[in-house]
Formats: C-alpha cells, structure tokens, sequence
C-alpha cells in the first residue's frame, strides 16, 4: 500500500467571526488541494468572554457544515424549524444548499469548550437543491478502540483500518466524504486506507504527530499527496481529525456565508436574501 506523504503544512491563525467569537481558523477557499473541504475553524477556550456572544442568525448558500464537539455544549436554530443542542462528543451537519438562515450558541461545560466548524463545498449541481440538518449525539458516532491507548471516531463516511470498515452516522453528504478523530497516546501509530481518488487533510488540535518523518504540531493542518493509505504517529498524547474527500475540480467564488462558481451566483445569493427568497 502506497503511505501518503506530507504535502504541504498551513499553520491555523487567531480570527472572529459571528459577534465576536474567537477561533483558529485554516481557510482554504483559492488552495485547490483542499477540495471538497473549504475551511477548519477551531474554537477552544475556557473563558466566556471569548464567545459569548455565539453566532446570531445568518444565511448560508452553496455550502454544507459539520460542527463536531469535543468539550462544550452547541445549539442550532434555523428558519426550517431545526432545533438541537449537541453534547460533549456530538456532531451537526447542515447542508445550506440554495439557502438556510441559521444561528448557533457554544455553550461551555465543565469549564471547557473546545470544538470544530468544517465547511464542505457543495457541487454546483448541488448547490440549489433544498436545505437539510441533522444531528449526532455522542452515543451516534461510530467509536472504535484500537487498543487501550488508542481510539478512532468516525463521524462521516467510511474508513478501513486493519481490515475493518468502520461506517459513520453520517452518509448523505453533498459529496464523498469521510471525517474522523483519532485520540492516541504518545507511540501509538494509526494506518489507514484511504481511496486513492481522494483528498487528504490532518488537523492536529493536542499533541504532535508525524508522518513519514514530518512533524505536524497542535494547531497545523497537514495536506497530503496522493497514495493508498496513511500512517501517523503520535508523538505525545495527540488528538487529530482526519478529512477525506472527492475533489469537486470547480471553480470556487466565496463572498461571506456564500460559495458559488461565480460572481454572478454570488450576486444572486445576495439578492434572494435581500428579498427574503432564503425563508
């Protein structure tokens, strides 16, 4: 099986969005190598002040979103009638296809909050279809413990590790896709199949792992070159997503909450919103 190497590293940086939230965001809206996925925004704190004020309702168009939740509490609301509240553990997805107002609320447990927002691109085929949301509690997500030390949970898609087929809860993404996160202690090594045709990030958010003898410290993304599988190794107590995906191969214009194939699907979106065509 041909190991996947490190292709490129892009170290996440301090950003906000909504009213005020503070994230570390990897964006990689005009990087063709992280088709089908658009963005990582990860949000950790232990302080209320660096949230509070969560994310007041918005519209979206084009896109679909998975918020998967570590340490803390987050609520969803949108114009479809869709309301949820994730626990520690918990994934959403919504897929905001031709339009979806929506607010979310990180809420902090235990003193915690730490999660993570992937935007997805949507096909252009796709992008006008009808909105949809779904949510995953903990107990959904398929968890599987590779040894005392070592545990993988496969939120999207599938993935094949020693022969295994482990299937997420969530199947009916916009495009092929398959999200995981792996929790390991220092020494542990997870190999994985992956298919060929697909995209592959590595986003380390605890710890330090490697590949192929390149380090990837907490808070880098790892884009990777073609092959048939990975390995990582953790070299200290490390947690990672792991992000596969079909390339859409489309152009990509993003204005805000809105990705299209063009500035003319843009200015589109912005006047159905406006004219409230979004409700």
């Amino acid at each position: 099986m041909a190991i996947r190497h490190v292709k490129q590293l892009i170290r996440s940086h301090p950003s906000a969005d909504g009213d005020g939230v503070k994230i570390q965001r990897v964006a990689g809206f005009d990087n063709p190598v992280f088709s089908p996925f658009l963005m990582i925004d990860e949000l950790k704190s232990t302080s209320a002040d660096d949230y509070i004020g969560g994310f007041p309702p918005h519209p979206h168009r084009g896109i679909e979103t998975l918020t998967y939740m570590l340490n803390g509490h987050f609520q969803h609301k949108d114009h479809m009638g869709n309301v949820g509240e994730l626990r520690d553990g918990g994934a959403q997805w919504m897929s905001a296809g031709r339009g979806v107002i929506h607010s979310e609320m990180p809420i902090m447990t235990a003193g915690q909050l730490h999660g993570f927002q992937i935007w997805i691109n949507l096909p252009a085929a796709k992008k006008m279809q009808p909105a949809d949301y779904a949510d995953f509690q903990p107990e959904m997500i398929t968890e599987h413990a590779l040894n005392d030390n070592s545990l993988i949970r496969v939120i999207a898609g599938d993935l094949t590790i020693r022969g295994t087929t482990l299937t997420g809860p969530l199947q009916k993404t916009g495009v092929a896709t398959t999200i995981a996160d792996w929790h390991a202690s220092r020494g542990e090594v997870l190999t994985s199949c992956l298919n060929p045709d697909f995209q592959a990030l590595i986003y380390v958010y605890r710890g330090e792992a490697e590949i192929k003898g390149v380090s990837i410290d907490a808070g880098t993304l790892a884009v990777l070159d073609h092959g048939e599988g990975i390995e990582v190794s953790a070299k200290q107590d490390t947690g990672l997503l792991l992000l596969s995906g079909l390339p859409l191969n489309e152009p990509v214009v993003h204005y805000g909450p809105f990705v299209m194939n063009s500035l003319e699907e843009i200015e589109q979106a912005i006047t159905d919103y406006q004219n409230g065509q979004f409700v």
